[in-house]
């Protein structure tokens, strides 16, 4: 196979095969939807960040409420209700959950729920502590959803610029060792020049771990990036007494004696641009789509279509869709967890509502505790190289062990009646069905272990 398949590109390039929702018939499908109304975002909501700041506000009124007033009722009084609030957080999160869950199921345009879960993997932040350990789902529907179709220098900008991405890589106390702020301090100064951002942006978001830059470009993008801070209240904003003076030289070029948020603008904007990050935004998707270990002229495409047109990532999408390699040898990348667990509600076209009136309990158990079995904690990755792309990564005893316990106890708690297991191995399978699973479908002993089989099945398992 080398050309378009409808059914292996909703399962490759999408969360597999739906009984209600019909595979895409072309390429031009497949595009046509990044381009058409986000439907799911209204169908089903989940809070974007410039809203969820007002939880930041509002816990951070009853810190200063509880530090003002120390050993009274008021001071209780303020403790209680912030933790009133980080936990109507936590239960806000895990309903974000089930609604990218039935985003993943409803969907007609399933392309564009990948890519985005593939950027915001690209672009991993994550709160440390507090009401922000919950935003994560926030900042994904503000600083990467609107973006996946437009240019890749406009997402890199949203992304590294994010509040959220500012906290998680520890941007928002980084002041220049000779800032107004440091002089000022002397030798009381509590913080000093912070690397992280700098580091990530290089080695992660842009040029690659094997990249042309060194130490000394790392030093100099962080002090550029000196400054770059947030406040609940405001959102981003620019410290000019954390800026270090004077200009900045990152990959040959200098930026402005005076750093701003513009100059910060115009260095991602030229790391945008440069043939090292082409290529490593080449491999990175045809790994994730494609294979393991795609074929070098699909990373070469990738890369040229990525030269010639500045960044368009929609132009990349089209080369990745079109090209011979994408079609070839199907079925060949494992599904991580989520992927896993959001064709298993696909494929059992989970209704709509199947979420209302479920507890944090409810989710906890029928999602946040077996993604963390299976080793893929939600929205959690172990660092900010997000989720691993290799198979061996997610074939583990452990792993697959609790696939099979999700697979024979979660779906006959997400619909009211399970599908007729013969059915069910032809539409959740398509041509991929096999007849060894039909016969273990028709054979099971029970609806629920047989619908558990074709889950549990190698072709199901992989994309």
């Amino acid at each position: 196979m080398s050309s378009f398949d409808p059914q292996l590109a909703e399962i490759r390039f999408g969360y597999g095969l739906s009984p209600q929702v019909a595979a895409p018939q072309s390429v031009a499908e497949m595009l046509d939807g990044l381009g058409t109304p986000d439907t799911m975002t209204t169908r089903f909501p989940v809070e974007p960040f410039h809203v969820f700041r007002n939880r930041m506000v509002a816990v951070q009124e009853q810190i200063r409420i509880r530090q003002a007033n120390r050993g009274t009722d008021l001071a209780a009084a303020a403790r209680k209700r912030r933790n009133e609030l980080n936990k109507d957080a936590r239960v806000a999160m895990f309903q974000w959950l089930g609604q990218t869950m039935l985003r993943r199921t409803h969907t007609t345009t399933a392309f564009r729920e990948r890519v985005v879960a593939f950027w915001a993997d690209h672009f991993t932040a994550m709160g440390k502590r507090g009401v922000v350990r919950r935003a994560t789902s926030p900042y994904i529907e503000d600083a990467i959803r609107p973006f996946v179709s437009g240019r890749f220098e406009d997402l890199l900008q949203s992304a590294v610029m994010h509040p959220l991405m500012v906290d998680y890589l520890d941007q928002r106390l980084s002041m220049g060792p000779n800032s107004e702020r440091a002089i000022k301090a002397g030798k009381n100064k509590p913080r000093g020049l912070n690397e992280n951002l700098a580091r990530e942006v290089l080695e992660l978001h842009t040029l690659g771990v094997d990249g042309p830059y060194t130490q000394q470009d790392v030093t100099e993008l962080a002090e550029l990036f000196a400054g770059l801070t947030f406040d609940s209240k405001n959102g981003l904003k620019f410290r000019k007494d954390f800026m270090e003076p004077g200009p900045e030289t990152v990959l040959g070029k200098a930026y402005p004696d005076v750093p701003n948020i513009n100059a910060i603008r115009a260095v991602l904007r030229d790391l945008a641009a440069h043939p090292s990050t082409a290529r490593h935004l080449a491999g990175k998707l045809a790994v994730h789509f494609v294979a393991d270990t795609p074929d070098p002229a699909l990373v070469d495409a990738l890369t040229q279509a990525y030269l010639d047109t500045g960044g368009d990532l929609m132009v990349l999408y089209e080369v990745l869709l079109t090209h011979p390699s994408a079609w070839r040898d199907p079925l060949n990348n494992f599904k991580p967890p989520a992927d896993y667990v959001s064709s298993a509600m696909r494929a059992l076209a989970v209704p709509a509502d199947a979420f209302d009136g479920q507890s944090e309990k409810d989710m906890r158990r029928m999602f946040a505790a077996p993604f963390i079995r299976m080793g893929q904690q939600w929205e959690r990755p172990l660092g900010p190289d997000g989720w691993p792309e290799e198979d061996p990564e997610w074939i583990t005893p452990q792993g697959l062990a609790a696939r099979v316990n999700w697979a024979m106890r979660i779906p006959a708690q997400l619909v009211k009646v399970l599908p007729d297991p013969r059915d069910f191995a032809e539409t959740a399978l398509g041509a991929f069905v096999t007849e060894p699973v039909r016969f273990a479908a028709a054979a099971a002993e029970s609806r629920p272990e047989a619908i558990g089989i074709v889950l549990m099945s190698p072709a199901f398992q992989r994309r």
